[in-house]
């Protein structure tokens, strides 16, 4: 379960007496689109449930916000109107999503008001749970919100969206929001979008929620809009080549005096909807002859079982990859020894994943050449050190870490790395930055950084979610 959910319970049990009435909840690592069947079969289920539950005071919806099925471009929209309609006008509704949530108009028509992160790595998300709970109960208490919607030209790759400051115009929009000091403003949220998503919805997106002061709620939209904009040509990446990453590993490893280096493969992250399991940097690094390396987390369950045959201290004919044959996930054939096996099973210690379990099904370290491996089952991005440390890898005597994640890794590894020692490879993958190198068929178009736009102004969507009714 993700942490809106428990905090916006903590909340309101804090506020007073209720009584929660759970739903349903859904959770999947990123990947491609939704079976289509599946989402049918799990919005019957909401709408059995939700109408079982009748009358409601109020409701509190909880989703990603960026989700695709194989029939359906916005599915939250459906989610979200199948709720408006079942518990009518009067009933408030608070969402919460991902900051990368590709915001359709009817998300934004259904509720009363829609929450998304403000950091990224996603630090926050217990606090936005918090916020939509004291939102419900203002809500609840006879507030009627405005809201101004703008949906920017503008589909950045997730490297762009980084909030840490000096990071870019994204955080500044974002920084520039939470300065204001408005009692009037309920809510700012600036949702980056999930470009991979490859909808019509899909724009950087600015909602300003106010307690009914709609001409407040539309300047506030367009200035940030008009900010970000101004700054649009920092949503372009601009990434390190392979080869020259290579090599600053390999003078990194061959020179204790050098400070360590961080290589993220942001092409292959699983988070994002990578595999997991494209070799290109382990196979540079293996054929440079890189030393004091540790890489992690590679995804692929019959190389584990392989090395469970082996057994610990041996060493075999690791295969990488031996039944991928889709793009981007070549065979990769080396000898290996197994350093230790593992369950997959512990606990985070920092960032996202503090305090919670996880399950990487069974797993292994390897030693490929200079490079220790970590190998596991089930898919999952490399955002916590304790994907290394159970495995009693001590990360901060590492020359060189490649991690398989886009950025969430930044709240966790930041205790070894500073910014200047993180460099973003481009290497191949299926959520490369370089958005050219992909065929979209449904992003609206022009829009940055794919095409040369000139001139753009803001249109503020003017939005009364609340009734009269109420």
């Amino acid at each position: 379960m993700t942490p809106e959910i428990p905090a916006f319970v903590r909340t309101m049990d804090a506020i007073g007496p209720w009584t929660p009435v759970p739903i349903l909840f859904a959770n999947a690592e990123s990947g491609g689109p939704v079976e289509h069947a599946f989402f049918a079969d799990t919005l019957r289920e909401f709408e059995k449930r939700l109408r079982a539950a009748l009358p409601l005071d109020a409701v509190y919806i909880c989703e990603h916000g960026a989700a695709i099925t194989t029939e359906e471009d916005d599915p939250d929209g459906v989610v979200f109107t199948l709720v408006r309609r079942i518990v009518g006008p009067a009933v408030p509704i608070v969402a919460t999503v991902d900051l990368h949530a590709n915001v359709s108009d009817r998300m934004v028509d259904a509720v009363d008001a829609l929450v998304s992160y403000r950091r990224n790595p996603h630090t926050d998300m217990a606090e936005r749970g918090a916020e939509a709970a004291w939102i419900a109960i203002e809500l609840l208490n006879g507030m009627r919100t405005c809201v101004a919607h703008v949906r920017m030209p503008v589909c950045a790759p997730p490297t762009q969206l980084l909030t840490a400051p000096g990071t870019g115009p994204y955080a500044e929009m974002i920084r520039r929001a939470e300065a204001l000091d408005d009692p009037r403003i309920v809510n700012i949220s600036i949702a980056g979008g999930f470009a991979f998503a490859d909808t019509p919805k899909n724009g950087l997106t600015v909602l300003v929620t106010t307690r009914g002061d709609a001409l407040l709620a539309a300047r506030v939209a367009h200035e940030l809009a008009s900010y970000g904009w101004q700054e649009r040509a920092a949503f372009t990446p601009r990434l390190t080549p392979l080869n020259d990453a290579v090599n600053l590993a390999k003078a990194t490893g061959d020179n204790a005096s050098r400070a360590p280096v961080l290589l993220a493969d942001v092409a292959d992250n699983p988070g994002g909807g990578g595999r997991g399991n494209t070799p290109f940097i382990l196979k540079a690094l293996h054929e440079q002859d890189v030393r004091g390396a540790i890489l992690g987390v590679v995804t692929d369950p019959e190389l584990v079982s392989d090395a469970y045959v082996a057994g610990t201290g041996q060493t075999f004919q690791a295969r990488f990859n031996r039944s991928e044959t889709t793009i981007y996930s070549e065979l990769f054939d080396v000898p290996a020894r197994v350093l230790r096996l593992h369950t997959g099973k512990g606990v985070g210690r920092r960032g996202q994943l503090a305090g919670c379990s996880f399950d990487l099904g069974p797993s292994v370290a390897l030693q490929v050449g200079g490079v220790t491996v970590i190998v596991i089952s089930k898919r999952h991005q490399c955002h916590e050190p304790m994907f290394f440390e159970m495995f009693g890898i001590d990360i901060a005597s590492a020359r060189v870490v490649v991690l398989k994640s886009r950025g969430h890794f930044r709240a966790a590894f930041d205790e070894f790395f500073a910014d200047e020692q993180i460099v973003s490879v481009d290497a191949p993958g299926l959520t490369s930055p370089i958005l050219a190198r992909f065929d979209f068929k449904k992003l609206p178009r022009p829009v940055v950084p794919l095409d040369d736009i000139s001139t753009w102004s803001p249109t503020v969507r003017a939005v009364q979610p609340s009734s009269d009714a109420r």
